[in-house]
């Protein structure tokens, strides 16, 4: 019998040994998982949808359009639809009859906007008033809105301030054009972007913002297109939110970064028109005024109003429109008419 010799027998490491055990063991974990999943979807008593993978849902069943899609999923599970998104629950409604008794009976449990993971650095979604969620906040933003903002004599009354602003922005691009090199372009967004912060920033605060040649004008120009760009990027953490602590794209870093800069500058605007202490008149009274006076009645709710909130108002006030900025400062009938 030929002896075996110990010294030329290879084991294999523990290293090796670890990564053979996780690969046998990954099948074994997926399908717990899935059993799991649907022994809870039972219990729940969710409504119907198709089953999907496990960890990532349904979200590769989509396809590229995913309302064609649901189309067809309606004609076999109903009106009602139960979809699973990474690993974020979701309820799709494709009936208006079944949106208007959604609507009518479970309104307040159902009233919040889901806030995606780059809106919540600095809190931002709970001073928004587009993310705040349903409260004595929300509702007291909202109505100090509707009632001494977007109201239709506040907006006769600053008609004159939005044909000065136009006017600016015009006399902005005649000069810039001027100034260009031939067979170079022209960076429209911009003298809109500046136009409308201006015009937000005399209703809110009597005042204009910017100038174009200011060095904080393009700090927050600069602040306010990393916003729109970070925000506009597909964030796996949305899908999977216990990756949020590793944030594996960076955008929450790059968030925090430029949402910090944006409500820095605005906080100096807001202590600048602070420090005026001017007693305005009735005509005068911009929406600054109209929370401070609020302050001032000692109401409960007022004292909820922080410094902070108040930044953040200004700045989600001029952050939305900016979406329709980037938009329509570059579509393709924009060069048609222009030709015209």
């Amino acid at each position: 019998m030929q002896r075996v010799n110990k010294e030329t027998m290879v084991f294999p490491s523990q290293n090796t040994l670890l990564i053979i055990l996780l690969l046998l063991s990954f099948p074994v974990f997926l399908f717990l998982l899935n059993r799991r999943a649907k022994i809870s979807a039972t219990k729940r008593r969710l409504p119907p949808g198709p089953p999907g993978w496990p960890i990532f849902g349904n979200m590769f069943q989509l396809g590229e359009m995913p309302h064609r899609t649901l189309t067809n999923l309606r004609q076999k599970y109903g009106p009602v639809l139960w979809l699973k998104i990474g690993a974020v629950n979701t309820m799709a409604i494709l009936s208006a009859k079944e949106a208007t008794v959604f609507f009518k009976n479970h309104d307040h449990n159902f009233s919040d906007r889901t806030v995606i993971e780059t809106m919540r650095a600095h809190n931002y979604d709970k001073s928004s008033l587009a993310l705040a969620p349903y409260g004595p906040y929300w509702r007291l933003m909202r109505r100090l809105v509707t009632v001494d903002m977007l109201v239709m004599k506040r907006i006769n009354d600053t008609a004159s301030i939005r044909r000065r602003c136009v006017n600016d922005m015009l006399a902005w691009i005649a000069k810039e054009a001027r100034e260009l090199e031939a067979g170079r372009g022209l960076h429209v967004s911009r003298f809109v972007f500046f136009m409308s912060f201006n015009l937000f920033g005399n209703l809110m605060l009597s005042r204009d913002m910017f100038d174009m040649k200011s060095e904080s004008g393009s700090e927050f120009f600069t602040a306010v297109m990393g916003l729109l760009e970070w925000t506009g990027h597909a964030n796996v953490s949305d899908l999977f939110p216990w990756l949020r602590w590793l944030d594996p794209q960076g955008l929450r870093r790059k968030m925090d970064r430029d949402m910090g800069k944006a409500i820095e500058i605005a906080s100096t605007f807001v202590k600048e028109r602070l420090d005026l202490e001017v007693e305005p008149d009735e005509k005068s009274r911009d929406f600054l005024d109209v929370l401070l006076e609020f302050q001032r009645n000692e109401n409960q709710d007022a004292v909820n109003i922080s410094d902070k909130d108040l930044n953040v108002f200004i700045l989600v006030s001029n952050f939305l429109p900016k979406y329709n900025i980037i938009y329509f400062s570059n579509p393709p009938w924009l060069k048609s008419l222009i030709g015209k």
